[in-house]
């Protein structure tokens, strides 16, 4: 500001007069004409003279501005009217009589006036830029927005309102500002006007969007960066952007148009120059991360860059805008290139995670047939991707690659061919993932040599999947003959179990009403009972480590178990329990468990109380077991070996 100031001091003056003939061509030296009123010349400018020369810069304090606007809106209304008068005078006079003393006094008196009115508007943006300029997000350290304290997070996103509080300009200061640039424009003085509009506004921009951690950096920088600092500059982009967008631009935008209001090619250059070079700073950031993240895809990298997408989209209206200028169309441009480039990087992200299921190849066993850790995590992300399913709408319609229609068997999923919808590609993008993740899943049941123990561990993360997809966005991707198509498909794998694990036994027990079960000795029912209660007991310790993590599903297996078990052991139990107990008190045997007690063991299936072994690694939601197994070697694929989905 003081730099500003002394150049305006060091000037031995303005050269008006050159700029008023530049642009009208000077008349002869001709006798002047009599048709004007040459005492009302002199009069206005005697009285434009009395206010001018009171408020002359040189005779003010050098230490000290004492402002026009400021100390008397009386005295300031008035000079601005007298300068006009003064001007519309000197007009008259260069086309009467350009040779006159009254013009070179009228031109002197306006080079006096113009370097007070722009020290005057000079002053306004100054005071003003208190409230432009918000303290308090210049206190804010990048580092506090990963900090635990809400509090400290709150101010952080509570900055945007700061900014809005301080960029109301008083009305009164605006219509100052405006009257003063008409004055300056009118008299040829333009380009000193916006000059120092310029030279204030865009400190202010620049500064705020440095405050809100917008900085400069290079392609090679940021592939150096730790992918964790990478990160909080996204979350912290994320934010600026919206600060941005709401207040910076938009109140920077609205001061400008009503300040040079008169001038259209003045808002245009002043906008241009205050704005583009931070907003292209701003808009060319995540073209940036999506080219260091294109290169390294990994599934959690995609969450922050459908954030910056989402955030990009929501404000495009907006950049459109208030970036309409032709001359900074720029910064729309890159708005598109930054949209393009995050498209690009997040299909690349998408297309590696499926590649990373395909490609698992860890002999890890869940123990008891429970969710897999693979299931459990490729679950989560997808339903965390359903939240974004508008702005992934866009991206697979703006793709170039095929329809993936032809992923998915006919069979598998009903989409009609004529449905070219970007939902039903949505759609099918979705299902066909969660298919890559079934079919790894029936592979990996394969480790698992007991087959009823294969159908359980497929129903547990069937029932897994289709519970994550039905209470989540994902239902409405997938609709409901697709929830309801794969819960079936759950209950044939738990009927599968049933039969392979608990048949055998239920056989043993023939039912009460045949002529052999009737006609049986009580040595041949004893012989029944132990049978029966050895393998029991044999089939309940096999099944021991079993575990049905879902509810709703854990019910429905025990219910559909007893269902079968308990009435035909009960019957028996009824109809030979007395003959048997008096074959057997010579050796003291008796029938050990009551239809009660067989209905108790059942009762506590599938809740993995026989998982004691130390190889186990349990946690809150899962076992593992420890294996010291080697991957085998990651094969590419496209085919999908998928037998049982």
């Amino acid at each position: 500001m003081q730099e500003i100031r002394s150049k305006m001091r060091s000037k031995s003056g303005f050269s008006f007069f050159s700029k008023i003939t530049s642009s009208k061509k000077r008349p002869s030296l001709s006798i002047p004409s009599k048709s004007y009123d040459l005492s009302g010349i002199d009069k206005t400018t005697d009285n434009a003279a009395e206010i001018i020369e009171k408020w002359n810069t040189e005779y003010v304090s050098p230490n000290k501005f004492y402002s026009l606007f400021y100390e008397s809106k009386r005295d300031a209304k008035k000079f601005v009217k007298r300068v006009k008068e003064l001007q519309n005078a000197m007009d008259l006079l260069i086309r009467e009589d350009p040779n006159s003393e009254t013009l070179l006094r009228a031109q002197k008196l306006m080079q006096i006036a113009m370097k007070r009115l722009q020290n005057e508007f000079l002053q306004i943006l100054t005071m003003n830029r208190a409230h432009l300029d918000p303290e308090s997000v210049s206190t804010r350290s990048p580092t506090s927005v990963m900090s635990n304290d809400e509090d400290a997070w709150h101010e952080y996103r509570s900055a945007g309102d700061s900014i809005m509080e301080v960029e109301e300009v008083s009305k009164n200061s605006r219509k100052e500002l405006k009257s003063i640039a008409e004055c300056m424009i009118s008299a040829g003085y333009a380009k000193e006007c916006a000059s120092t509009y310029k030279s204030i506004r865009k400190s202010i921009v620049d500064e705020s969007l440095y405050r809100l951690g917008v900085e400069k950096i290079s392609s090679s920088k940021a592939k150096k960066m730790p992918y964790e600092v990478v990160e909080l500059k996204m979350k912290r982009w994320i934010e600026a952007v919206k600060v941005s967008m709401k207040t910076l631009f938009t109140s920077e935008k609205s001061l400008c148009d009503e300040v040079f209001e008169s001038s259209a090619s003045l808002k245009e250059s002043c906008f241009k120059d205050i704005s583009k070079e931070g907003a292209l700073l701003l808009f060319g950031f995540p073209e940036i991360i999506a080219v260091r993240d294109k290169k390294n895809p990994h599934m959690k990298k995609i969450f922050p860059l459908l954030d910056m997408y989402c955030v990009i989209t929501e404000n495009l209206l907006a950049i459109e805008v208030i970036f309409s200028f032709p001359s900074i169309s720029a910064v729309r441009t890159q708005a598109h290139i930054s949209l393009s480039r995050l498209s690009e990087s997040i299909l690349s992200h998408l297309v590696e995670y499926e590649s990373e299921i395909r490609k698992d190849s860890s002999k890890t066993m869940v123990p008891g047939g429970g969710v897999h850790p693979m299931t459990i995590s490729t679950m989560d992300h997808i339903s965390r991707l359903s939240e974004y399913s508008s702005s992934l709408m866009d991206i697979l319609n703006g793709s170039t690659s095929s329809s993936s229609k032809s992923l998915l068997p006919k069979s598998y999923f009903n989409v009609t061919e004529s449905d070219e919808s970007p939902t039903s590609e949505l759609r099918v993008r979705f299902a066909w993932l969660i298919l890559v993740l079934l079919c790894k899943i029936d592979g990996k049941s394969e480790i698992y040599k007991d087959f009823s123990m294969q159908y359980l561990f497929l129903a547990n993360n069937l029932q897994h999947v289709v519970s994550k997809a039905s209470s989540t966005n994902l239902k409405q991707l997938l609709r409901d003959d697709w929830i309801t198509r794969h819960f079936e498909k759950v209950k044939q794998f738990a009927k599968s179990y049933e039969r392979l694990a608990w048949g055998p036994l239920v056989s043993m027990c023939p039912a009460i009403s045949t002529s052999e079960a009737l006609d049986m000795s009580p040595e041949e029912a004893k012989m029944q009972f132990e049978k029966f209660i050895e393998s029991f007991e044999n089939t309940c310790e096999a099944h021991s480590e079993c575990v049905v993590p879902d509810p709703k599903l854990l019910d429905e297996m025990k219910y559909s178990i007893g269902r079968k078990l308990l009435p035909i052991y009960r019957d028996f139990y009824n109809a030979h329990r007395n003959a048997v107990i008096l074959v057997g008190r010579e050796d003291g045997w008796n029938v050990r468990y009551t239809p009660e007690d067989i209905e108790n063991r059942l009762s506590e299936l599938f809740s993995g109380k026989g998982i004691l072994d130390n190889r186990y690694v349990c946690t809150a939601d899962l076992c593992l077991v420890r294996t010291a197994t080697s991957p085998t070697p990651r094969r590419k694929t496209r085919s999908l070996s998928c037998r049982r989905f």
